[in-house]
């Protein structure tokens, strides 16, 4: 199995490292390269400073773990979204932003790959893992907006990301396609 993991922030990240040992494997995509301000709240460690989010993560992988795994240091785009996902079996958006949530949902309706996606609220209050034909991307509060900065919300980006994993090993293992809601007082998951 192929996993593609869209977005390598806080959530993307954390749910990679967690989804370390399922026996698939992984492509990280990301543009965006590591800054201080990432240390706190996603998984890098401090050489990785300077580097690209997604060839980092993958230097950690090999360095940690022994994996090798694909890393595509490439924002998500209309024209590249085909390549990006190529030969996947799963297509995982961890993005920050409604217009690259949007390329990834309509390539995967077209080719009819299944894509889950995960989000958190900016405020750290609420997180969410929806299958695509369950969700609607929603735009930013304000545009470029900053979300999970400095590490105040750890504790709750490590309960979404393992929401998300989770979907992605009950995926991997039968098929079935369980959404998860998170939030501050409970922990909610349905479908499939």
């Amino acid at each position: 199995m192929r996993i593609v993991f869209c977005g390598v922030g806080a959530l993307g990240s954390t749910a990679v490292v967690l989804c370390r040992s399922l026996g698939a494997e992984l492509r990280l995509v990301d543009f965006d390269r590591v800054e201080t301000k990432n240390l706190a709240a996603q998984a890098f460690v401090k050489q990785s400073l300077g580097k690209n989010k997604a060839e980092a993560l993958k230097v950690q992988l090999l360095n940690f773990w022994g994996r090798k795994d694909d890393a595509l240091p490439v924002r998500a785009a209309a024209d590249n979204v085909a390549q990006i996902c190529a030969g996947a079996d799963l297509i995982v958006d961890a993005f920050d932003n409604q217009a690259s949530r949007q390329v990834l949902s309509a390539h995967a309706r077209a080719v009819k790959l299944p894509l889950v996606h995960a989000a958190l609220s900016a405020d750290g209050t609420f997180g969410l893992v929806r299958w695509d034909e369950r969700f609607t991307p929603d735009a930013e509060d304000e545009p470029g907006q900053a979300t999970c900065e400095g590490g105040e919300h750890l504790p709750f980006i490590g309960l979404v990301a393992a929401a998300l994993a989770r979907t992605i090993q009950d995926f991997g293992k039968t098929g079935v396609r369980r959404d998860a809601m998170v939030s501050l007082s409970s922990l909610s998951s349905f479908g499939g």
